[in-house]
């Protein structure tokens, strides 16, 4: 099995605290030095790379002489704010040996659920690729508290993935990749050397969270799989750990688990539609409209929507819900949330009637809405 990075031109290489840090020892400075050197060649290959990274809060926990995670929000954002200006300097310094410029991007996901910033986001790493500069990105966990709560840097090389429309990503871990069952608890466990990116069996075969360092775990990496597969980009999940890894996988050879992309690429918009890691309310639809959308790739109506959850205005991004509870499809509204209350259950031609005014016919427009 050739390795799938061997014929992949632009590529997203992500990197984990404990990778980063020596498990939270502070800057490993010659592991960083040495995915620089490789990445490098890399360049000189033809292939284009952007670096996500953690390590920032905790490196800051290391400066601050913090042995735990804290748990209280303005601490960890202390960490980020002072792991930041270490990690950005040992990458600058690693690539500079190489002739290579850097670029610090901090990026959060309220930036890529806007479309403008989406937008600018996208223009702003091909120019940089275009230029020859590797980008150095990071989540933006100095001000954000929703991503430090919630978020991981797994999710984000997706997004990153799909944003730029990269043909693969590699997430360099401190495991040799994904084992059928949690190898520090079972000694029977094997190694996943192939599978189909987003087959349900793999998030069974996760187990928790590496260490007190690392906020992500193994499902992240198989969920980050999942997304960037929407937008055709295969995952390799390998030990950072292995001598010359990205060399090795650029040559052909097979190395940890990779998850192959076996979906046609969506395209631009509604990407960006699948990307949302939040959503403004939340459409339950009945069997008709479910069957509407899924079999016949249709718009969704008025009349299909049983019930309403949240509040949301006309363009925000919504979820459609099946009946049986499991989120099929989303999209962008047409109506705000208390315009479509009063019109759930209708036929469109009483949209009128009832409001007093016509936008759209439908709630939600197929152009507008993507199957999950």
């Amino acid at each position: 099995m050739a390795s799938l990075l061997s014929t992949a031109r632009r590529l997203v290489v992500k990197v984990g605290s404990s990778l980063v840090t020596n498990q939270g020892q502070g800057l490993d400075r010659a592991a960083i030095a040495r995915w620089a050197a490789q990445i490098a060649q890399l360049r000189t290959r033809n292939k284009e790379v952007v670096l996500v990274s953690s390590g920032a809060i905790a490196e800051g926990m290391q400066r601050l002489g913090w042995s735990r995670r804290p748990q209280a929000m303005h601490e960890l954002q202390a960490a980020a704010a002072v792991g930041q200006m270490g990690l950005v300097q040992v990458y600058e310094t690693s690539f500079r040996e190489y002739g290579l410029h850097t670029a610090q991007v901090l990026l959060t996901h309220a930036d890529l659920a806007d479309r403008q910033r989406y937008l600018n986001a996208r223009s702003t790493l091909r120019t940089l690729l275009a230029l020859g500069v590797v980008p150095i990105i990071n989540e933006n966990d100095t001000v954000v508290t929703d991503e430090i709560k919630f978020g991981d840097n797994d999710t984000l090389a997706a997004l990153v993935t799909n944003l730029i429309e990269a043909d693969c990503l590699i997430i360099l871990t401190d495991q040799a990749g994904l084992y059928t069952r949690d190898p520090r608890e079972d000694a029977s466990a094997e190694l996943v050397q192939e599978a189909k990116a987003g087959a349900p069996e793999l998030e069974h075969m996760c187990g928790k969270a590496g260490s007190h360092i690392a906020k992500g775990g193994m499902l992240t990496k198989v969920l980050a799989a999942k997304r960037a597969a929407r937008s055709g980009a295969h995952t390799v999940i390998v030990s950072g750990h292995e001598p010359e890894v990205l060399l090795r996988l650029a040559e052909g050879e097979a190395i940890g688990t990779q998850l192959v992309a076996e979906t046609m690429p969506i395209a631009a918009r509604k990407q960006w539609l699948a990307d949302h890691l939040q959503v403004n309310g939340r459409l339950m639809l009945d069997a008709g409209a479910m069957r509407a959308l899924v079999k016949d790739g249709k718009s969704l109506l008025p009349i299909g929507v049983k019930s309403i959850e949240g509040a949301f205005e006309r363009g925000a991004v919504v979820a459609c819900i099946s009946p049986d509870g499991k989120e099929l499809a989303r999209g962008l509204v047409n109506y705000g949330a208390i315009e479509a209350r009063r019109i759930l259950g209708k036929p469109s031609s009483e949209i009128l009637s009832v409001l007093g005014y016509v936008d759209e016919p439908e709630l939600i427009h197929r152009d507008n809405l993507v199957l999950l």
